[in-house]
């Protein structure tokens, strides 16, 4: 194993920074949209209610790979072009996005409606009393869910490697077939990906026990 790190070592690490810069823009655009579908679903003009609903209830309920292979492959035909990196990151956004879009809405609907009425009552507008109110109560709350959420996103990347979007796991891929040494290599490749995972996971465990202390 440690002549596969000094031989391929560039390799390993090439494709662990393409992971985590996938990983990091598909959480924190998933995160934006999903948190404004949850408040979109919850919205009393009913177009809008329903179009949220219609996004989530599509994108959660069809695989990862046909939304990313939308991207890569159909939408080249007719429009424009994406290359592995960004159709896996468009599809990784959009499908996760769906799940984080209900883990916030049932947070939301967890706080008081009581914290609504006295933020419009003490002169706040819908979209204030939204964010600086009742948001921050209900991320607070689905913390557990949420974090469970990142996580699989991190795991979800590896999506990547289907269209050639040079991650981690498309060079462990590569490595293997090249050095037909693969027992070695996806140990790497899942040690990498641990290195990743597990300090998110301690992450959302303290600060789920720093805002249960508080509150």
């Amino acid at each position: 194993m440690s002549d596969l790190i000094q031989t391929y070592g560039p390799a390993f690490l090439d494709g662990f920074k393409v992971t985590i810069l996938s990983s990091v823009l598909a959480l924190l655009f998933s995160l934006i949209i999903g948190t404004l579908m949850a408040i979109f679903q919850l919205s009393h003009n009913r177009w809008i209610r329903g179009f949220a609903k219609a996004y989530v209830e599509f994108f959660r309920n069809i695989p990862l790979l046909i939304i990313v292979m939308f991207f890569y492959v159909v939408l080249p035909l007719y429009w424009i072009s994406f290359d592995g990196f960004q159709a896996g990151t468009i599809g990784l956004t959009i499908y996760t996005s769906a799940f984080i879009a209900e883990t916030v809405r049932s947070g939301i609907q967890t706080v008081p409606k009581g914290q609504m009425e006295a933020g419009l009552s003490s002169g706040f507008t819908y979209s204030e009393t939204m964010r600086y109110i009742v948001l921050p109560q209900a991320f607070k709350i689905v913390i557990p869910p949420l974090g469970n959420q990142f996580i699989n996103l991190v795991k979800n990347s590896s999506i990547l490697a289907i269209v050639a979007g040079l991650d981690l796991m498309y060079q462990g891929d590569l490595i293997a077939s090249e050095t037909f040494n693969t027992f070695d290599t996806y140990i790497i490749v899942g040690l990498f990906y641990l290195i990743i995972t597990l300090p998110l996971s301690y992450l959302m465990v303290y600060l789920e026990k720093k805002w249960a202390v508080r509150s």
